[in-house]
């Protein structure tokens, strides 16, 4: 058309495939690319995990009273060692960025020294989420009660402490006479649950014997909160001293399996609704499965960076790409504290 100038596109600096127009290698794209996909799984369960609380409004288990214990010091520490995982995830973060900031600079030694902090801490972070599911597993040796009219309670007090077991009836491993004093919180648990705890008191140990129960110092029920209405008591109802103490030992001297749940398996659990505990084994192992396959990865690039592979290459990439991952990972974790511990 005339009075205009017609501009030819400069093919000399136009992407012809073989140069990423934003300036990212073919590695790095493809992480993120796998990143976004990831997401959008985890997005998909804690969405519905949220439907799914959503239906049992009411019911759901307050991750104050779930999540209260620390190894060592036992039970009063609301959150307290979540909170301490999840520092721990976020300093390793922290010591990641480091480790590829020093892959920048070509420091080697540096990046050997943060990488290592990395690995060290997702080790940490894993053994702290293997304790909590070892707690949440065996839950809080008081359990969950079904009283006579149906309704299902929370238990707050005190555990009874045991001095011993007396067999007074043989099994296949224990004999007349022998004292066990081993594992003795989990063997009457284990009976309460399986109702075989006798009329006398006396308890059906695992293999078979029956033992003479001697407690040191008795349970104490502080307090039933009612989590499931029944025909007589209305859901968040508390029930509490010795009418507490009376319903509870109803429940365990019943002989009825199931009565009394303590901790969680994928069927039933004491802290609510089943759904409860398998969208926490779910959920948070498909995490733990993720922070196991970073610490496997940083160790793999642990290893090639003592061996100067990268710095013979003379670049780092390989470590920015795992510490993709690993922030991914992290900030997962913090979505995960929120939606299921705090919220």
């Amino acid at each position: 058309m005339a009075g205009h100038t017609t501009h030819e596109i400069d093919t000399t600096v136009s992407w012809k495939g073989k140069v990423s127009p934003f300036r990212t290698s073919y590695g790095k794209l493809m992480m993120w690319f796998f990143l976004i996909s990831d997401a959008l799984t985890f997005g998909g369960l804690l969405v519905g995990y949220g439907f799914i609380r959503h239906a049992y409004t009411g019911k759901w288990p307050i991750g104050e009273e779930v999540f209260n214990s620390l190894p060592f010091l036992g039970h009063g520490y609301p959150l307290v060692y979540v909170a301490l995982m999840t520092f721990l995830l976020i300093i390793s973060s922290v010591t990641m960025v480091l480790a590829v900031e020093a892959g920048h600079r070509m420091d080697r030694k540096g990046v050997t020294k943060w990488m290592l902090a990395t690995i060290i801490g997702g080790f940490f972070f894993l053994g702290s989420q293997a304790w909590e599911w070892s707690h949440f597993i065996h839950g809080s040796q008081l359990g969950r009660v079904q009283l006579n009219d149906g309704s299902l309670a929370y238990v707050h007090g005190h555990a009874a402490t045991f001095e011993s077991f007396e067999v007074i009836k043989a099994g296949s491993h224990h004999h007349v006479g022998d004292v066990v004093k081993d594992d003795l919180a989990h063997e009457y648990s284990h009976a309460v649950a399986t109702g075989k705890v006798m009329s006398d008191g006396s308890i059906v140990l695992h293999d078979g014997s029956v033992a003479k129960v001697n407690v040191k110092e008795a349970a104490h029920i502080d307090e039933l909160l009612i989590r499931e209405a029944g025909a007589e008591y209305a859901l968040n109802d508390k029930i509490t001293g010795e009418e507490a103490e009376r319903l509870y030992m109803e429940a365990v001297t019943s002989g009825e399996a199931n009565r009394v749940v303590y901790g969680a398996n994928m069927q039933q659990n004491e802290y609510g609704p089943k759904q409860y505990a398998q969208f926490f084994f779910f959920i948070t192992g498909f995490h733990g499965f993720h922070v196991f396959s970073g610490v496997i990865i940083n160790i793999l690039i642990f290893f090639g960076v003592l061996r100067g592979t990268y710095h013979r290459r003379g670049h780092y990439e390989m470590v920015e790409k795992a510490g993709l991952y690993w922030h991914f990972v992290d900030l997962v974790w913090v979505f995960v504290f929120t939606f299921f511990y705090l919220i």
